[in-house]
């Protein structure tokens, strides 16, 4: 079947519940640190660490955080057992991811799902190649986590201090309040109502033919990504149009393209005949602001306002 009807067919599909949402942070909760991709830099490390515990939250680091190995931050092994034991922590109320980079889908096959899931819900916070565990924590765990700014990247960790907007922002997602973001372009105008999920181009692309692969239907879809030509955002897109990733997504929300020239031009072309509702020039993902939003959670999809709203904690709904 053509990709515009095929996905168009089936936007009227019965939307999926939302994930398990994790309960808001509140002052003296402990977060652990811990760095499931790449090496870490131990200097934004310690300024990351020092921004988190200004918020009032008590932080603690992985046994293995500044390891390094290549081009990963230490064994696939080391960098799995961090990230389960944080997780599975009763005394950890939330799991920071230090930074991005590469490495995180080589953990998905090494970590005890059956006990993850039997620690309950609580907060995974990280994006960029974080996005193969928040694929993974929808699918195996059924949580809703939050896509957005990490310690040990420049946006919250860099040498300046962090950039204010997104720590706002962070706060703002992290003490349960909706983050309402605004757009610049509208691609298709309307309004849709879902389950948000995506995240990374690149990482979405690479799972496609996983069991972590994306599925759209009945979700507002968030892409975004950073240094990738034009035409190789047309090969991603296409691959997932083709395996089906995108069949009947509500709409599509397109955050930040730094340094991949004019993506816009392209991310049209290909999402625009699906007949849902696409707005582009939204700060998540790359840069600065950078905002986070709640993935396989409620959210909202605006044109008229050029915004996105993002669920907030259990209670909570967007305005």
């Amino acid at each position: 079947m053509h990709e515009r009807s095929r996905a168009g067919a089936a936007s009227g599909a019965p939307v999926t519940p939302p994930a398990r949402l994790p309960r808001p942070l509140r002052p003296g909760d402990r977060v652990a640190l811990v760095a499931p991709s790449g090496p870490v830099d131990p200097d934004a490390l310690d300024r990351g660490r020092a921004v988190l515990a200004a918020l009032g939250l008590e932080v603690v680091t992985g046994a293995h955080v500044l390891d390094r190995n290549g081009f990963l931050a230490g064994a696939d092994a080391d960098r799995a057992a961090d990230l389960a034991a944080a997780w599975c922590d009763p005394g950890v109320a939330a799991v920071v991811c230090a930074r991005g980079g590469y490495g995180a889908t080589r953990l998905l096959g090494l970590l005890d799902w059956a006990a993850m899931r039997a620690a309950g819900p609580k907060i995974l916070l990280g994006s960029s190649d974080i996005t193969a565990l928040h694929r993974a924590f929808a699918d195996r765990l059924g949580v809703a986590t939050l896509f957005g700014p990490m310690p040990a990247t420049r946006v919250l960790g860099g040498a300046d201090g962090p950039d204010r907007p997104t720590l706002d922002r962070l706060r703002q997602a992290l003490s349960g309040e909706p983050v309402r973001i605004e757009g610049t372009t509208v691609v298709v105008p309307g309004r849709a109502e879902g389950p948000l999920t995506g995240g990374n181009l690149t990482l979405l692309a690479a799972l496609c033919g996983t069991p972590y692969a994306l599925r759209a239907r009945g979700r507002i879809v968030l892409l975004e990504d950073v240094g990738e030509q034009p035409y190789r955002i047309d090969r991603m897109l296409t691959q997932l149009l083709q395996a089906g990733c995108l069949d009947g997504a509500l709409g599509f929300a397109l955050g930040s393209w730094v340094g991949c020239g004019d993506a816009l031009e392209v991310l049209a072309e290909r999402l625009a005949p699906l007949g849902v509702p696409v707005l582009a020039g939204l700060p998540v993902g790359h840069g600065a602001p950078q905002f986070p939003v709640w993935l396989e959670a409620p959210a909202v999809l605006d044109t008229a306002s050029r915004t996105l709203t993002s669920a907030a904690g259990p209670a909570g709904t967007p305005g």
